[in-house]
């Protein structure tokens, strides 16, 4: 199958429509006036066609056409629990499948084994934040006794630790219904987990704080007003983009929609908020999955807050901007218009021609090895289907393979 790639740049541009600035031949496709970003970022769009002939393939492209979309889904405000349509039944039959001790082989990359090592995180965030901010009270007293007394008389410093353990045990209160949650979702005992935890402290293996830490922060970016600069400066290209692709659609014939590295789940929800759009989102990570889980279940908007900054000491303006509370979620999750996928992207979709657009965000870059990805995303492709990329190729130090984007 030839795949041909439709590369957008946008470097300090606004957003502009390409409805009327779109030409595709059999050898490139451009959209010169799609720029939408405020940074160097690289948006692809591959396209795959067969045609009726085994072994050819051409590009095609449809012209957006005038008509009405179906722009909204009303959603469902104010309801907790989990979805229970056909397909989240059966994608949960799945996660419960791969979730069993039974399933392959039991060791640190085993879901359920990951699972508990998050869990692990969670429950020992406000101990692991504590540690740390204990070392750093003790390092404010090597301060010499004259400085001491100008921080303490003008801006009692001193109050400032105990004011941000309050607020670490107010997260840590938010951790401990995320685990509550995952624990009656994936069925964990207590027992097992306890068992779980003892065999981890006593190898020495601390709880990962960092990774707790970026799943709450991701609450931020994803679900919260403050977030939303941020997510407009991105998201919005892509949904733009969709919409342009797929100007006619219908609830009855839904264009299928898969986004891996997905996070907590914001861009496929947004996507599915466009109406005529049936997405599925996937994530490895438990830290991100477990977090996203209990939101899909408690989605009435702003019902739950944290401080998701008391644990970093750099980079704030203000005192208060370091100490203030966040509420989420800001808009109110249709947990029934999105079905999460668990697990390694390039092994949990078997069938092959399954998605119409495969819809990446700073995603491809974390691959160990980037051609896993890219042969993925061809499987799971339809005839005709497109792959919609955005972000930069900011590679580790593991990858043994790192191409550029004219490469991609």
């Amino acid at each position: 199958m030839k795949l041909h790639m439709i590369a957008l740049l946008g470097l300090m541009a606004p957003l502009c429509s390409a409805a009327e600035n779109r030409k595709v031949d059999t050898d490139f496709a451009s959209i010169p006036n799609l720029v939408c970003l405020s940074l160097l970022l690289v948006t692809a769009s591959i396209v795959i066609r067969r045609t009726m002939y085994p072994g050819n393939t051409q590009l095609t492209h449809r012209h957006s056409q005038p008509g009405s979309l179906q722009d909204a889904i009303v959603p469902l405000d104010q309801i907790s629990g989990a979805p229970n349509t056909a397909a989240h039944v059966e994608a949960k039959k799945k996660l419960d499948k791969s979730m069993a001790r039974g399933w392959g082989n039991w060791n640190a990359h085993h879901p359920r084994h990951r699972l508990l090592d998050a869990l692990y995180g969670y429950s020992r965030y406000y101990e692991r934040q504590k540690a740390e901010l204990d070392r750093l009270q003790g390092l404010y007293k090597h301060v010499s006794k004259a400085q001491k007394s100008l921080l303490e008389k003008s801006i009692q410093y001193s109050k400032k630790f105990t004011r941000i353990d309050s607020l670490l045990k107010k997260n840590q209160e938010l951790c401990t219904q995320i685990v509550q949650h995952a624990m009656a979702f994936y069925g964990i005992s207590q027992d097992e987990l306890d068992k779980h935890v003892k065999g981890l402290e006593a190898s020495g293996k601390l709880a990962d704080k960092i990774s707790v830490s970026q799943a709450l922060k991701h609450y931020v970016r994803d679900w919260t007003e403050t977030g939303e600069s941020e997510r407009k400066t991105t998201f919005e290209c892509l949904t733009t983009t969709m919409k342009e692709l797929f100007p006619e659609r219908t609830g009855d014939k839904p264009v299928r929609v898969l986004v891996p590295g997905a996070g907590l789940g914001r861009l496929g929800h947004d996507i599915a908020n466009l109406g005529g759009f049936d997405v599925t989102i996937n994530e490895w990570s438990m830290y991100m999955n477990i977090a996203y889980r209990y939101l899909e279940s408690n989605r009435a908007k702003n019902s739950h807050s944290l401080h998701p900054f008391v644990d970093s000491w750099s980079h704030h303006s203000t005192h208060s901007n370091q100490l203030r509370p966040l509420t989420f979620p800001d808009a109110p999750l249709n947990s029934t218009s999105v079905v999460v996928v668990e697990g390694d992207f390039t092994t949990v979709f078997p069938q092959p021609g399954e998605f119409d657009v495969v819809v990446t965000y700073f995603f491809i870059d974390t691959a160990r090895n980037l051609m896993s990805y890219l042969d993925t995303i061809k499987k799971v492709l339809k005839p005709g289907g497109y792959w919609i990329n955005l972000g930069p190729l900011l590679y580790g130090t593991g990858p043994p393979l790192k191409l550029s984007t004219a490469k991609v």
